[in-house]
């Protein structure tokens, strides 16, 4: 069963829409025991960094003992950009800091927001990207993540430069493209994430 958590920051039909299109169970919920109990969790989100944070303050602690429980974590779009320590977004906001890094603004001389199909480079091998290499898939973001560590960078696109669009350590994953909105490819990435060991 996938858990989606309901913290009033995500397209909640859209993600819905992707597990349901593979025939996969989900529940999408705010419940704190449910979501703690829960062996698989999807953090979609849409919107500024900061009002993220804030809604996501009843279910940090229980996120956070989830990934370190080694349990199947996936983040999107914004769930991507929250699991970093920080956005020039939202100064003094402090993110989930899951993901050691911050998020900067896109690249001077960009259209913004990035809004599009973008070719997807694999750089380093990821369980989420498994059969997927050099395919296009949807973004939608004005910001964009910068890691410590390049070695958890599983992918990027080029737009006026390069940016991250995967990151993977361990068992936990993310997305700033929307793998729901991308079609066949897209799907796979959710396939893939729902067929994961425990």
């Amino acid at each position: 069963m996938i858990t989606i958590i309901d913290y009033k920051s995500g397209n909640l039909k859209s993600i819905s829409n992707g597990f349901k299109k593979i025939g996969v169970e989900y529940q999408i919920t705010d419940d704190k025991e449910i979501i703690a109990n829960s062996d698989y969790l999807v953090l979609p989100g849409v919107g500024a960094f900061g009002s993220a944070m804030e809604n996501l303050k009843p279910f940090e602690e229980i996120i956070k003992e989830h990934v370190n429980a080694d349990k199947p974590f996936l983040g999107i779009c914004l769930g991507q950009q929250v699991l970093m320590g920080s956005s020039e977004e939202s100064p003094n906001v402090e993110g989930l800091n899951l993901f050691k890094g911050h998020v900067e603004r896109l690249h001077d001389g960009v259209k913004i927001p990035h809004m599009g199909w973008n070719r997807l480079k694999v750089t380093n091998s990821s369980l989420i990207l498994e059969g997927i290499d050099d395919e296009y898939f949807y973004f939608v973001h004005s910001y964009h993540v910068i890691p410590d560590d390049d070695e958890i960078i599983a992918g990027i696109c080029d737009y006026g430069g390069d940016v991250v669009a995967s990151l993977s350590q361990n068992n936990l994953f993310s997305t700033q493209f929307h793998p729901e909105k991308s079609g066949k490819v897209g799907l796979r990435i959710l396939k893939n994430f729902t067929e994961l060991e425990i």
